[in-house]
């Protein structure tokens, strides 16, 4: 497991009984987390929460509030800044164990900038939600498109590269992934490297339906179509519970079967004060041959 271990302003105080308690620059958050299947005291009791998320039966839920806070806040990721802004669906705009794979893009693109400096890498991230991996490629000096279906989540995206001072190298797209994918395929467009975090499901701005086990291998088919004859990088994050490492390995190792370079892939997970790594979902990275080490 890779662990996220880098943050300063961000912790997991406690896990207990689905939730976990989270310090998000000095706001406490109680959030539900289903890799939490263990007891370890009772969470709901800990004094100084901030506001406590409660599902609902029938779907969804709301966040309790024991104390004011303010509806957004910053919080700070090395050189980077992002917004945490909870929302009725339990997040909070920022998945912190993310930071592991930000690392390892940043590297290799650092590495490729420093063999080629006239070289511009240009990065397609797809289901890019707030646009964690954008601004951290971003900020390494290469060229992003973001793409995501959700137009609220892109202006978010916006915000935090503004905040990080990397908003000048980001294209953003509202659209579905599979249909902007296969539009860049017919104009001949190429990328130096890809991102995804797809969802379990989703709908498209379209109606456009995606389930996970089904679509992904094909759409990671067609994604390597759009890679350039260099290819920095192919990362795949998933928070599909079934979707093991080895999944992931063996989807990247058949998809991009015949470019040079090599799959890994692996569970990534935050500390906690606790002294135990909370998992939160799997990655898989395949790393071109000119850019591995």
């Amino acid at each position: 497991m890779k662990i996220a271990d880098g943050w300063q302003e961000y912790k997991i105080l406690a896990t207990s009984d689905g939730m976990k308690l989270e310090d998000w620059n000095g706001i406490i958050l109680l959030r539900p987390d289903p890799q939490v299947i263990w007891k370890g005291g009772d969470l709901f009791a800990r004094k100084g929460i901030n506001a406590v998320y409660l599902r609902s039966e029938r779907g969804g839920g709301r966040w309790e509030i024991r104390s004011p806070f303010p509806a957004e806040w910053n919080i700070r990721y090395k050189d980077l800044t992002f917004k945490v802004r909870p929302t009725g669906f339990k997040h909070t705009g920022i998945f912190p164990e993310q930071a592991v794979n930000w690392d390892e893009c940043r590297k290799i693109i650092a590495a490729a900038g420093k063999k080629d400096p006239k070289r511009e890498i240009k990065v397609l991230n797809l289901f890019a939600y707030t646009g964690g991996a954008s601004v951290a490629c971003a900020k390494e000096g290469a060229y992003i498109t973001h793409v995501d279906a959700a137009k609220g989540m892109v202006a978010q995206a916006g915000e935090n590269a503004r905040l990080s001072g990397a908003d000048k190298n980001i294209r953003y797209i509202v659209d579905d992934c599979m249909k902007f994918v296969l539009r860049e395929i017919r104009r001949g467009n190429r990328y130096d490297a890809v991102i995804m975090d797809p969802p379990s499901y989703g709908r498209g701005p379209g109606g456009e339906m995606w389930k996970i086990e089904k679509d992904l291998f094909g759409f990671v088919t067609e994604c390597v179509k759009l890679l350039s004859d260099d290819p920095l990088f192919f990362l795949i994050n998933s928070y599909t519970t079934g979707l093991q490492p080895a999944v992931l390995n063996n989807i990247l190792t058949l998809a991009l079967k015949g470019i040079p370079g090599s799959a890994s892939a692996y569970e990534i997970g935050v500390p906690t004060s606790e002294g135990i790594p909370l998992p939160c979902g799997a990655s898989g990275l395949f790393i071109g041959e000119n850019h591995a080490g």
